[in-house]
């Protein structure tokens, strides 16, 4: 079982560090390896005017320190394909995000790197689509392939998650993530802010397990409310380890 966990986006080495040593402590009292997941950059926020985050130069540098200092691995996305190569020197996973998986550059970019790479399902796609842009990282040599399930868009401000999409991506790829905190957001329904319900996690993951899941993704803080980025859909860091504990 994989699990995917940490912050939204990097605000600063204090939360990097918060996060990383309750992961540590987590792994060792429950024999997880939880890979560590913070975003350098947050290209595709609601407003002009909310938090991206600390750029590509010190993000990386940042979370080279976390995969130092801890052990941990680590996953971080990229928006851009001339972002691939520098990721790949310091992650162990490049993710896609969901609006950006039908882009082929990207996508082979983020293959070439020879490391895993983790494609999110797009709020506009089906499960059985997933076939396509995982044959173009497939084809471009990539390692390792995972997909994420992460809903889909059900009118407006809101997603709703079919978890036949979880089978069918298993049969295309041996790895199947569930992205149990974004399939939980309102998206821009706060206002030129993304809402959520963050309440609704603990059931998503079960679910998702029931579907056949074999992957978590949960972003995490130990304040949410107090978040930058994604807060009102991140799972408050002190509820983490009785999530995994279930799963398990």
């Amino acid at each position: 079982m994989k699990i995917i966990a940490g912050p939204c986006v990097i605000e600063d080495a204090a939360l990097l560090d918060c996060v990383a040593q309750r992961l540590v402590d987590i792994n060792g009292r429950l024999g997880t390896d939880i890979i560590f997941k913070a975003s350098f950059d947050k290209a595709n926020r609601t407003s002009v005017h909310s938090y991206r985050g600390v750029g590509i130069d010190l993000g990386l540098r940042m979370l080279a320190d976390v995969k130092s200092k801890w052990g941990l691995r680590i996953l971080t996305d990229i928006h851009e394909a001339w972002q691939a190569a520098p990721a790949g020197e310091v992650v162990d996973v490049i993710q896609i995000p969901a609006f950006l998986c039908r882009q082929t550059d990207l996508l082979v970019a983020a293959a070439k790197t020879g490391r895993t790479v983790n494609i999110k399902k797009a709020q506009f796609l089906s499960g059985s689509d997933m076939l396509y842009p995982y044959q173009k990282a497939q084809d471009a040599g990539a390692a390792e392939i995972w997909l994420t399930e992460r809903g889909n868009s059900f009118g407006y401000n809101n997603l709703v998650v079919d978890f036949r999409n979880i089978p069918d991506m298993l049969k295309i790829a041996p790895t199947v993530i569930m992205d149990c905190t974004h399939s939980v957001q309102r998206p821009g329904a706060a206002g030129g802010k993304t809402g959520g319900n963050r309440e609704f996690v603990p059931a998503m993951a079960l679910a998702a397990k029931a579907f056949g899941a074999n992957g978590y993704f949960f972003e995490v803080h130990p304040d949410p409310d107090k978040g930058l980025s994604d807060g009102p859909n991140m799972l408050e860091l002190d509820k983490l380890e009785e999530v995994i504990a279930t799963l398990i």
